[in-house]
């Protein structure tokens, strides 16, 4: 008994694991509520999206001459009825959230990888280069940028919709990219002379493998809770485009494009209107949400 006894003792303690930021975060972001079912009603709204159109019974683009403005019915499965054209408004929903969604994150996609690298160099490496980069910052801020895509939508148009769809976000990538380029600036102006830069410089490493190596892990924190609260920005600003005509064509749709139809025909056929201004409202608001508790999570 007392040899266990010793052995016990003289064995080695396990060192307690610690727990990084991340953990923490996803800790924290666990506890709040709202993000957690924002959440989970944002993975839903993707499966929906990228699941729902192959699995309904309904094709998106199905005319039924017979079935037009056809009220919310479970005969022949039109649970949301049918538009003025006689297609099946679940369908037309589901490709529709397919197409702002696929907007949005494609759109914030092209957005960060130009903010992030552009903002990173330019804090990075500072002095005169730093200012200039900036300074052209600060000269595309004063151009309205939905002036900028309405035009470039105007003059560039494509017969292919999916051709199409890849201009739009684009074009709304490529002037989102500003506001993550300040962030990122200001996050690599403080991280530059920390010790672990310091000591990756001392090793030899170039300025770019220090700026992709080491600055830019370090910043995925704002980075994150950018692109979590700018896709339904982009998604905003895709339906407002398609709500004048210049976003998505015909045949695929976009929530805006389903909100413009709907209020033509607000008066005599209201569930055009009703559904997808329920499925937009939904989709901001978990999105929101989701970006709110992200921020929180990292910043406590």
């Amino acid at each position: 008994m007392t040899e266990l006894s010793i052995t016990a003792a003289a064995a080695p303690s396990q060192p307690a694991r610690g727990r990084s930021l991340w953990d923490d975060a996803r800790r924290r972001l666990a506890r709040n509520r709202a993000a957690t079912i924002s959440l989970y009603v944002t993975a839903a709204l993707v499966l929906l999206a990228v699941l729902g159109p192959f699995f309904w019974v309904h094709d998106f683009d199905q005319i039924y001459p017979d079935r037009v403005a056809l009220a919310p019915t479970f005969a022949r499965m039109h649970l949301l009825g049918t538009d003025t054209v006689g297609r099946d408004m679940v369908a037309r929903l589901l490709i529709g959230l397919r197409a702002s969604l696929l907007v949005g994150a494609a759109a914030t996609l092209v957005a960060l990888t130009i903010g992030v690298i552009y903002g990173a160099i330019a804090g990075f490496l500072g002095g005169w280069l730093d200012e200039a980069m900036m300074r052209i910052v600060d000269v595309l801020y004063a151009i309205p940028f939905v002036f900028f895509v309405i035009v470039l939508m105007s003059v560039i148009q494509f017969k292919d919709p999916l051709a199409n769809l890849m201009l739009i976000f684009m074009a709304i990538g490529a002037v989102e990219w500003l506001t993550m380029a300040r962030i990122v600036r200001g996050q690599t102006l403080s991280l530059r002379h920390k010790e672990f830069v310091d000591a990756a410089r001392a090793a030899g490493a170039s300025p770019l493998q220090i700026v992709f190596r080491h600055i830019v892990p370090n910043v995925l924190g704002p980075v994150a809770v950018f692109a979590t609260l700018n896709v339904p920005v982009i998604i905003l600003t895709e339906s407002f485009l398609s709500f004048i005509g210049l976003g998505v064509q015909e045949p695929l749709t976009s929530l805006g494009k389903l909100i413009k139809e709907g209020a033509d025909q607000m008066i005599a056929a209201p569930w055009m209107l009703v559904s997808p201004a329920l499925a937009m409202l939904v989709t901001l608001l978990a999105l929101n949400f989701l970006g709110d508790g992200l921020r929180d999570a990292l910043d406590a």
